[in-house]
């Protein structure tokens, strides 16, 4: 096994920690790590192929997720089913865009959320919320515009599915670290499958990601379990994170 293979699985290990621990940061490191550390040299095909792993590890540790009660069914399917017709578009339009474009773009919007998510909640939300009447609207119209962000910037989304969820519905950040991750799964699976259509992913590389993906996001479930007993640990852990890979990517983009 090659350097390069075992610097995938690591790669993968870490998306996949980060992604079961705060339901987003799966394609924000994913891509990142695919150009700086395993070294793939083409953005696009970074890009399609961290989307093709990130989707896989999302249902994964979604299905984890689900077995500790964490999971609002009826709210993310809505909120998934939004965002994979703005996901098809706006994996077209990103596509077309130049990648030089795309990554600073992508860490400027990466520090606006994680700022969002540090503003004090008067609670740690309603953990009895159902989909009604009167929470289904929103939830179409921040999936909508998650998805289609998520489709142009070619992630799985869930650093704005966990806000646009809390948003529309006011559930717990727990919660909706769990149910954000239907719609990582399914976002990041409509853009893969753009990319692919193009040959814009590496197999074998996205095969690695996706094991070492798979054993990150059992040690993750249970560390954001544990989390969600201290008051806004979770949403400090989640900005934290964010924060540190912007600054990262502007940081490479910008030398």
């Amino acid at each position: 096994m090659s350097t390069p293979d075992i610097l995938a699985i690591l790669s993968g290990g870490a998306v996949g920690l980060v992604l079961a621990l705060i339901g987003g940061g799966g394609s924000i490191l994913a891509t990142p790590a695919l150009l700086y550390i395993v070294g793939v040299t083409n953005p696009h095909v970074a890009i399609g192929t961290s989307a093709l792993a990130v989707s896989i590890n999302a249902f994964a540790n979604f299905i984890n997720h689900l077995r500790r009660g964490n999971v609002k069914w009826r709210c993310a399917t809505v909120f998934a089913i939004s965002g994979v017709i703005g996901a098809a578009i706006g994996a077209a339009i990103g596509k077309a865009t130049n990648p030089d474009i795309l990554l600073p773009l992508f860490a400027v919007l990466m520090i606006m959320v994680g700022i969002f998510m540090l503003i004090p909640r008067k609670s740690e939300g309603n953990g009895d919320v159902v989909l009604t009447r009167q929470n289904a609207p929103n939830l179409v119209a921040f999936g909508s515009g998650v998805g289609a962000l998520s489709g142009f910037f070619g992630i799985g989304g869930g650093f704005l599915i966990v806000p646009g969820l809390i948003g529309a519905t006011g559930m717990t950040m727990l919660q909706a670290i769990g149910s954000s991750l239907l719609s990582v799964g399914a976002f990041g699976a409509t853009t893969a499958a753009s990319y692919a259509l193009d040959g814009l992913v590496d197999w074998r590389i996205a095969g690695l990601f996706i094991g070492g993906g798979i054993a990150g996001g059992l040690i993750g479930a249970g560390f954001a379990t544990r989390l969600s007993k201290q008051r806004g640990a979770l949403q400090r852990v989640f900005a934290i994170v964010v924060f540190a890979v912007a600054a990262y990517m502007l940081w490479r983009t910008l030398a």
